[in-house]
């Protein structure tokens, strides 16, 4: 039985007291969902619920009176052993064996599917991570930013949304004339411009740009700057593509700011503010007044020359992804972004909409590398970064992304290198990832003596021991942790999930001899604890494919 089922069966429970005059609660005051958790002992039964604590008010009795009315009832579920009145009120709930042990069976057939949860579907959310300048490899914020945000797109569409993954492009204004003068000036064996861009990779494309097109250095120097500008574009993007393709982060859309106002989406997006009547003119400017929704000032839309600025483009891409139908738009950036979050709000406020439902923005903090004690400071060939490529090269994908999404984003992080190219239980993601291919060797050993995962002679009834319950207990919790960081927009979540998960199958192996030894005839004992085996090998699974992380078999 899932906490999911028991809360269902709970609900019942509630509606046939409610039906009989036990209790008396206004239907709209009744809960949705009565949330089923585990608790922190064992000796407080398998799961608890709070319900008559909810209840207590609307219902006019004290919380135990009515827990206790429950009680009755919820006892008589075939599924329940026994329940207890704990408390100011809590119902402890004690599952059959046979109940809990049936959770195995469901997850080994559910596959790949189970912890997948309905909690928002019908919802489209459109995700923006990175938007980095096409001008420079990705360093170590984008990289976070690329484990996360990919993650917490896999774990929204776990959750039922409808997700999109967008890059927007900034390949418009000052930034781009600078990269291009860089270029044009590293061709011609020049020194960089003093507001340029250094490191070996521009000597780089430069040598690759001339080589396939000698005829630029023979252009004026302005014409130069554009030729080189948009060949070293088009060769920076088409890097920073295969290497976050290489780190399993692919996107749906992505979205250049160029052909943001090459579209018209500007004017249109200008028009709707306008219609909504945030915007005005003074000194010769076009503002719009973001001061009404808690910005610090209002921000200039159209310069006195003409010229749209850096806010137009933000305004006028959220109005767009909401014409596009974007329920929810959430932006992920960096550490030095914090003036944006109360900016974008205002913006969308100003549209219209309620910036506490169609927009959310994520800041992420810094991270460091560290080896043997000492930060991680420089790529030679790219300045004074650390990109991408340079961690996946130290660590690998998949310790890579797993660390990168195990801390909230919102604090620091340091990278241990050292530790996180180590094999032992003191790498997480080697924990995670070891339990994983133990129970899949363990699986290759049963069926060496004839033992398969067969979910028909399968007998739930025989998990007692109190490390399988255990176990169990946590499989079950999988859909809520899924559901859970969706809802909290953090994937992090889901790599301590597993962590746990990963120890209390240790302790369960430990424990509890799963295959015969010698001559030892199999039983159903042993039958059994290997669907559980298997079952907790798919949640590993489930898990480490939320995070982008491979599962291995063999290690």
């Amino acid at each position: 039985m899932t906490p999911a089922e028991l809360s269902s069966a709970l609900a019942s429970v509630l509606d046939a007291a409610l039906a009989s005059g036990e209790l008396d609660v206004p239907p709209d005051k009744k809960p949705t969902t009565i949330v089923v958790e585990r608790p922190r002992s064992a000796e407080h039964g398998d799961y608890a619920t709070n319900v008559a604590l909810q209840l207590a008010k609307v219902a006019g009795r004290p919380p135990r009176e009515i827990a206790s009315v429950l009680a009755q009832r919820v006892a008589e579920l075939p599924e329940v052993a026994s329940v207890d009145v704990a408390g100011p009120g809590f119902l402890n709930i004690t599952l059959e064996a046979a109940a809990q042990g049936e959770l195995a069976r469901s997850i080994v057939r559910a596959g790949e599917g189970f912890g997948r949860v309905d909690t928002m579907t019908g919802q489209r959310v459109n995700l923006e991570f990175i938007s980095a300048n096409p001008n420079g490899p990705l360093h170590l914020g984008h990289t976070r930013w690329a484990a996360v945000g990919d993650a917490m797109a896999r774990v929204l569409e776990a959750a039922g949304a409808d997700v999109v993954r967008e890059f927007y492009i900034n390949d418009r204004g000052v930034q781009m004339d600078r990269f291009g003068a860089s270029l044009r000036e590293a061709a011609n064996g020049r020194p960089a411009p003093e507001d340029g861009y250094h490191g070996g990779y521009i000597t780089d494309l430069a040598v690759a740009i001339i080589g396939e097109h000698p005829d630029y250095l023979e252009l004026p120097d302005d014409e130069q700057l554009v030729v080189f500008r948009e060949a070293g574009y088009a060769r920076q993007l088409k890097q920073q593509q295969d290497v976050l393709s290489l780190f399993r982060t692919t996107f749906d859309v992505w979205y250049s700011e160029r052909s943001l106002h090459e579209s018209g989406a500007v004017e249109r997006g200008l028009a709707r503010l306008r219609d909504e009547g945030h915007v005005f003119e003074s000194d010769r400017a076009i503002w719009l007044r973001t001061t009404d929704f808690d910005d610090d000032k209002d921000r200039v839309l159209v310069k006195s020359d003409g010229e749209t600025t850096y806010f137009a483009s933000d305004a006028a891409y959220y109005v767009d992804k909401r014409a596009r139908g974007f329920d929810i738009n959430i932006y992920l950036l960096g550490a030095d972004h914090h003036g944006y979050v109360n900016r974008l709000r205002a913006i969308a406020a100003c549209a219209g909409d309620d910036p506490d439902v169609s927009i959310e923005v994520l800041i992420g903090q810094l991270v460091k590398m560290y080896r043997g004690g000492e930060e991680v400071r420089l790529s030679k060939r790219k300045g004074d970064i650390v990109s991408l490529e340079d961690l996946v090269d130290e660590v690998g994908v998949d310790a890579a992304r797993y660390t990168l999404c195990r801390y909230p984003v919102d604090s620091p992080l340091t990278l241990d290198l050292d530790l996180l190219v180590k094999q032992t239980n003191d790498n997480p993601v080697f924990y995670v990832q070891y339990a994983h291919a133990r129970i899949s060797s363990l699986l290759r050993n049963g069926s060496e003596l004839g033992l398969t995962v067969d979910l028909d002679a399968f007998d739930p009834a025989l998990l007692t021991h109190d490390r399988e319950g255990d176990l169990l207990g946590i499989l079950g919790e999988f859909p809520r942790v899924v559901a859970s960081a969706a809802e909290l927009r953090e994937p992090h979540r889901v790599a301590r999930f597993l962590e746990e998960l990963a120890t209390a199958y240790h302790k369960f192996y430990d424990a509890c001899r799963v295959l015969p030894r010698g001559d030892e005839e199999p039983t159903s004992t042993h039958s059994a604890r290997l669907v559980l085996c298997a079952a907790t090998r798919q949640v590993l699974a489930n898990g480490l494919g939320l995070l982008g992380v491979s599962s291995p078999e063999r290690m």
